[in-house]
């Protein structure tokens, strides 16, 4: 479906339904996971149960950050791979994405069962709960290989354009949990460990169907070699860093909670076993909540991306308004839920008969009525900071997604708790003003970012003097790559003019944007900023069109072609001249200051701060280096010899070629 509708002239809502719904449907099955043990298990066991599901809740985090990292790199680098035709390099991918999920997952479910009895006293846990939480932990820890596994094909299988086959997936071991669950903990009274069973048993059904899917992988055919790990394997884990940072801060988050809720509350009239119980239920019946607005969130990203960067500033506005309007709405509905009806929601997770259960309600309804209290509110936050992603502002992103989990909610808890000696109630209201300095604090970047959307760039040109097109032999193609400050621009367009033939720089800037569908002034901007801190979907989509403009070029002309990967684009035609010019440390400086009026303040810095991004940016896209000498058939040291003279040699030596 993704493919067939037109991200820049299809009606906003039929966009917003056709990509978010998948992504909400494939974000609730995860969190409907994590409450339905939590349902039956707090009906049949009770608090401690509760509480113990709660404690192990760091581990889930930690298995599926790790899924993520791999499965999200994995599904970036086969969307990338396949992009540029390169199947063989797609398979590749997969296999290593799937030999690397299957050493995390042995290895880290290894170290975890040997360390688990730490690692639950570290994630929160009282003595009282120890025992149900070693129970559950040890048979989960049975089933986490699965579930690392299936998590990360998951997003392989959606890239494959396969997104009803990953959902049913994730759907059909959701369905057999729920179904297990009460015979487990109710038929058998088996307590916590039929709780744990029916979710491993539920995670080995999603395994199957991920370890059938690779054998009817659409886009390519693996192969024993595809799966044999090389270093490609870390540009792979970098792709996924991103949401493992994002988990990363809900476990810190999760682990301090879950302390200071026992610590704290074992001062208090509550005990330490109740808030502990309490803060997991709430914290996942609001996943729910958080699960639908990041999935509506994530649904837009793609539209949102598109447009912003096919110049539709108008559409980008339009689909920042609805998803901000209907994912409000969802935080209002969820607020009225548990503001109103907190008793009725909790009260799911207890039996009436639990000996707890007056004081558990008690602690329920305070942490509704002020931890939560305004929860409505995290709708801005959390749809700014995927916007934030959609423009390629990674960084800025994920310090937003920081300010109210790190920035803000754990020292204003230690303030409050400790410093004012406010004790546990010091933490809860700590939620309330974190919510309201974090909705604030995303309202002035949301504000900021939609006038920028207003705002009309300058518009830019890259037209050059053209030479005189007067050579008529042999076609003749010269590649430059060049540092910043060595003078290969100069050395092109002197070649070029000498030559008598086309020299294409920033020209390939307006070709690129029509072949992309981008706007010029955005696929400009992304020329002068080319770093792998910002690369994003248009950054593909942009490199995959400059690819395809310099095949063409190279297939009907002669020319001098200064950057754009254009060496290793054509590595395999037989009539191109790869040189590479480089010069000293001291001389791009100089050059900086004298050609590109960089100060003599900035210089230095801004000479290792550009050719630092196009090594990296290089080597991101073609897995090599660019001051390799090998990758080049001239090397020219522009400290040596004046622009003049290199350009006088590779023209002698490109006749001779030809």
């Amino acid at each position: 479906m993704k493919k067939e509708l037109n991200l820049g002239k299809e009606k906003i809502n039929k966009l917003l339904i056709a990509f978010a719904v998948p992504c909400v449907i494939s974000s609730l099955i995860n969190s409907i996971y994590n409450i339905v043990d939590q349902i039956f298990i707090g009906q049949g066991v009770g608090t401690l149960g509760n509480a113990a599901t709660n404690v192990l809740f760091p581990l889930v985090i930690i298995l599926s950050a790790v899924a993520g990292l791999i499965g999200n790199g994995g599904a970036a680098n086969f969307a990338l791979k396949l992009g540029g035709n390169k199947k063989e390099e797609a398979a590749k991918g997969i296999g290593q994405t799937i030999t690397a999920t299957v050493i995390a997952s042995v290895v880290l479910c290894t170290l975890s069962a040997i360390f688990l009895p730490k690692l639950i006293y570290l994630f929160g846990c009282t003595e009282n709960v120890f025992p149900y939480a070693l129970d559950y932990g040890q048979i989960i820890l049975i089933g986490a290989p699965f579930m690392i596994f299936y998590s990360a094909v998951a997003n392989i299988i959606r890239t494959d354009g396969s997104p009803k086959y990953s959902m049913m997936m994730l759907l059909s071991g959701a369905i057999m949990n729920i179904i297990l669950d009460p015979i487990f903990i109710f038929g058998l009274n088996m307590g916590v460990k039929g709780g744990a069973l029916a979710t491993i048993i539920g995670q080995m059904i999603s395994f199957v169907f991920a370890v059938r899917y690779l054998f009817h992988i659409k886009s390519v055919k693996l192969s024993k070699k595809h799966f044999k790990l090389d270093k490609n394997i870390f540009k792979i884990l970098s792709l996924g860093l991103s949401s493992f940072i994002t988990q990363s801060t809900v476990l810190v988050l999760f682990i301090f909670m879950n302390n200071v809720m026992t610590k704290l509350g074992a001062e208090s009239k509550f005990g330490s076993d109740i808030p502990l119980s309490v803060y997991g239920i709430i914290s996942k019946v609001n996943s729910l909540y958080i699960s639908t607005v990041i999935g509506i969130s994530i649904g837009a990203q793609p539209i949102i991306g598109f447009n912003y960067g096919a110049g539709n500033k108008d559409r980008v506005k339009e689909v920042l308004k609805k998803v901000l309007i209907v994912n409000f709405a969802f935080g209002i509905l969820f607020n009225v839920l548990f503001a109103f009806f907190p008793t009725q929601i909790i009260s799911i997770f207890i039996s009436k008969d639990d000996a707890s259960y007056a004081t558990f309600m008690e602690f329920a309804e305070l942490m509704c009525h002020s931890f939560i209290l305004v929860c409505g509110l995290n709708a801005l936050e959390m749809t700014t900071s995927v916007l934030l992603q959609s423009l390629g502002k990674v960084f800025k992103a994920t310090m937003l997604s920081f300010t109210r989990q790190i920035i803000l909610l754990i020292p204003i808890s230690l303030l409050f708790s400790l410093g004012f000696g406010w004790g546990i109630y010091g933490v809860l209201y700590a939620g309330l003003v974190a919510d309201i300095l974090t909705f604030i604090f995303a309202t002035i970047v949301y504000l900021s970012e939609y006038k920028s959307l207003s705002k009309d760039r300058e518009s830019v040109s890259y037209k050059d003097e053209e030479s005189k097109l007067t050579y008529k032999g042999k076609q003749i193609i010269v590649t430059i790559a060049r540092e910043y400050g060595s003078g290969g621009r100069f050395v092109g367009q002197l070649l070029a003019k000498d030559l008598g033939v086309k020299f294409y720089d920033k020209e390939l800037i307006s070709l690129a944007a029509k072949e992309s569908g981008l706007s010029e002034t955005y696929v400009g901007e992304e020329d002068e900023r080319k770093t792998t801190d910002y690369i994003n979907n248009n950054d593909d989509l942009i490199f995959l069109a400059e690819q395809k403009v310099i095949k063409d070029i190279a297939k009907k002309e002669s020319c001098v072609i200064v950057g754009r990967l254009a060496g290793h684009i054509l590595k395999s035609k037989k009539n191109v001249l790869r040189v590479f010019i480089y010069n000293s440390e001291e001389s791009k400086v100089e050059r900086a200051v004298k050609y590109f009026g960089v100060s003599k303040k900035d210089a230095l810095k801004t000479v290792r701060k550009i050719n630092k991004d196009r090594k990296e940016y290089y080597k991101y896209y073609t897995e090599t280096e660019l001051n390799d000498m090998k990758n080049y058939d001239l090397c020219f040291n522009s400290d040596l010899m004046s622009v003049e003279e290199i350009a006088q040699s590779i023209k002698e030596i490109a006749l001779k070629k030809a």
